[in-house]
Order: structure tokens, then C-alpha cells, then sequence
């Protein structure tokens, strides 16, 4: 089998008990700071699209891990995960066309099918340099986790048009798959400006409106700005999960990066 194999151990645990001890840990968190009818209300909803960070697992795993949580219910078994380029810069948008996706626990299905018709499409390609990519990697163990028997297909993107990307968007979402925006939001300020300048990324996320990303500092921006148009053009709801900083697990608020989680209903 043709495999994408980790590429990016270290942001998560390389052994399957490691990662199950994250996920439960992240979650005896979340269980004795929600009460009851919270977390009824919020485990109940079916999101659409999801944003989640993608640092490493001790920083930003927690935000991730509420909104893969939330998709525990998830009905379908497509999930489209879509990162920003880090390492490698090129045109548009590159799709993975490998057969499986190694996760610490199990083996994940590419539903190569569907990334050769988003390819064609969308006028994609696929650069298997881009595909080493951490943005992505670090929300497979997630997946593997939380969706039962899930197909995946991972989109990287560098220099890429928004438009482009949200047309993609439009089309898998109507196809009723789970569509994943990962990004982090501002780097290496302190917590008190990080802070100041994230608020613009989430503003824009609450109230769909593209034009407050202009403040909004994010590595992957052109996502937003695409899930926001559209979220809005399909009529979708969205609510901010979770906000924090590096500065939750460091301590050290001199120079943090931000972190958000979101859903889309």
C-alpha cells in the first residue's frame, strides 16, 4: 500500500497508548470544567466544518480535542483536512493521492477517488514534497480517534486564492463530509498584543465577516477567509469553541502563540 507515513512525530506522540493518554487527559479537563447541561447542549451538535489549531499536542491539543470531540457523532465518514503550507511553497493547492495515512494507532483509508476529483475539479495537483506537512498531520491521531472507519483526504495549500479554495469548500460540504480548517492564529508576541490581535481572527469567525481578518494575524488565513465565505454564503451558523494561548501550558507570556477552535452548523 502506497502510505503517507508520519513525518511529523513529536508535535503528538509517536506510541498509540501515548496519544489515547492525551485524549483522555484533554478530556478530564473539558469534563470538570463544563457542567451538565453544557455539555449536553454542546456534544449533541453536529458540526459541519471545524477550525482547530495545529501546534504541538501539549500547547494546542486541548482546543483541538473539544472540537474532534463534538464530532464524535459525526454520521458521515469523509473528512476533508485542509492545512497550510510550511515547508514548501508552490501555486494553489495540493491533494494527497496516497492509499492509506499512517496514524499512531491505526492505519487511515485516502479516499483517493475523491481527491483526483477535487484535482480535477479545482485545478489542484498533487506535490508529494507538500505533503509533509505538520498542519495536517497533527489532526489524523483526532480523526483516528473520534470518527469511525473514516476516508480522509488532506489538502495542503501555499499561494493559493481563497475563491478557490471556498469553491472547493462549497462542493465538499454539500457533499456532507467534515471539513477541517487548520490553522494557528498570531506567533511570538506578547500575551496582552497576542491577544488583542487574535480577537480579530475570532470576531471575524463569529460574525462571518471577512473584512475583520484584515487585523487577524493566522499561518493559515487564506482557509479562514474561505470557510468564512463559505459558511456565510451556505447559511451556517458558527460558534468559537475555545481560546488560549501558548502561555496555558508554558507559563511564559512574553512571547506565546494564539490558538482557536471553532465549529460551523
Amino acid at each position: 500500500m502506497a502510505m503517507r507515513e508520519m513525518a511529523n512525530v513529536g508535535f503528538y506522540p509517536q506510541e498509540c497508548n501515548e496519544v489515547e493518554r492525551f485524549i483522555e487527559y484533554f478530556n478530564e479537563i473539558l469534563d470538570k470544567n463544563i457542567d451538565q447541561a453544557n455539555k449536553d447542549r454542546l456534544f449533541k451538535l453536529k458540526p459541519k466544518a471545524v477550525i482547530v489549531p495545529h501546534a504541538g499536542w501539549p500547547y494546542s491539543g486541548f482546543s483541538a480535542n473539544f472540537v474532534y470531540r463534538m464530532c464524535k457523532n459525526f454520521s458521515k465518514k469523509r473528512v476533508i483536512v485542509i492545512g497550510p503550507s510550511h515547508k514548501v511553497a508552490f501555486s494553489g493547492a495540493s491533494v494527497l493521492l496516497e492509499e492509506g495515512y499512517q496514524t499512531p494507532c491505526k492505519t487511515l483509508q485516502v479516499d483517493k477517488q475523491y481527491s483526483q476529483t477535487l484535482i480535477d475539479k479545482f485545478g489542484f495537483a498533487y506535490l508529494p514534497q507538500a505533503h509533509q506537512e505538520h498542519s495536517t498531520e497533527v489532526q489524523m491521531p483526532f480523526v483516528a480517534h473520534y470518527i469511525k472507519e473514516p476516508l480522509v483526504v488532506e489538502v495542503v495549500y501555499s499561494e493559493c486564492d481563497a475563491m478557490k479554495l471556498h469553491e472547493m469548500i462549497n462542493y465538499a460540504i454539500n457533499d456532507d463530509n467534515l471539513v477541517v480548517i487548520s490553522t494557528d492564529l498570531s506567533h511570538y508576541y506578547n500575551k496582552a498584543v497576542a491577544m488583542q490581535l487574535d480577537y480579530n481572527c475570532l470576531e471575524a469567525v463569529y460574525d462571518l465577516d471577512i473584512t475583520k481578518l484584515a487585523k487577524c494575524e493566522a499561518c493559515g488565513k487564506i482557509g479562514l477567509e474561505a470557510i468564512i465565505r463559505s459558511a456565510d454564503e451556505l447559511g451556517l451558523s458558527s460558534l468559537v469553541v475555545d481560546y488560549r494561548t501558548s502561555s496555558d501550558a508554558t507559563n511564559d507570556e512574553t512571547n506565546v502563540v494564539g490558538y482557536m477552535s471553532a465549529i460551523f452548523i
